[in-house]
């Protein structure tokens, strides 16, 4: 019954507000974060929390895969608002280890509608294994699509019109690729982090 996460919520407001009493009047006055975070639906990658900061702090956009195509108009969308609006100095792409959307596009596993949404996953694992060695180690290579698809996701912002505008009129904006391992609750840069080129 949802009743309960009503009943966290006034807990959570309570306890914010004891620890500081203007924290909501403060958050609600504006938003500046510094930081986009594109990452995955996953509900065990809560991004704020993971990272330290509060409401307010950390623009987000998820989807499943942690993809950033360049037809997804509500990724264009919020990727828009955040550097052009918000002025967002940093973006994240974070992908997980274990990912389950990343898993499905490995085993060429059939879900439905999801299908359409992984085949960039799928090309990616194309050009990462060619073929998937049936007898290999599925983790290892899970592992691996995890890592190459958030470096693959990188390179799209990268590429996206509204960084390459940004970056044309000077605006300071740093991508990074991170990955989060759930067993460990630890983030690692994939150390693919591009600035302006110019």
């Amino acid at each position: 019954m949802p009743q309960g996460l009503l009943k966290n919520n006034r807990e959570w407001a309570a306890r914010k507000l004891g620890q500081d009493p203007d924290f909501f009047a403060r958050l609600s006055r504006q938003q500046e974060p510094r930081f986009l975070w594109i990452g995955c639906s996953d509900s065990r990658v809560p991004a704020n929390e993971i990272v330290g900061l509060d409401p307010g702090e950390l623009f987000v956009h998820r989807n499943v895969a942690n993809l950033a195509m360049p037809t997804d108009i509500n990724f264009l969308s919020v990727l828009a608002y955040a550097v052009n609006v918000l002025r967002v100095s940093e973006i994240v792409v974070c992908g997980h280890y274990g990912c389950g959307g990343i898993q499905a596009a490995l085993r060429d596993e059939r879900h439905g509608v999801i299908d359409h949404w992984l085949e960039p996953v799928r090309e990616v694992c194309r050009n990462e294994f060619g073929t998937i060695d049936p007898d290999g180690d599925s983790r290892l290579q899970l592992d691996s699509l995890c890592e190459a698809n958030v470096k693959a996701q990188v390179a799209n912002v990268a590429k996206t019109t509204i960084v390459q505008d940004a970056w044309t009129r000077g605006q300071t904006l740093n991508l990074h690729g991170w990955i989060y391992g759930i067993a460990d609750g630890l983030l690692r840069d994939l150390e693919v982090s591009v600035s302006n080129p110019n």
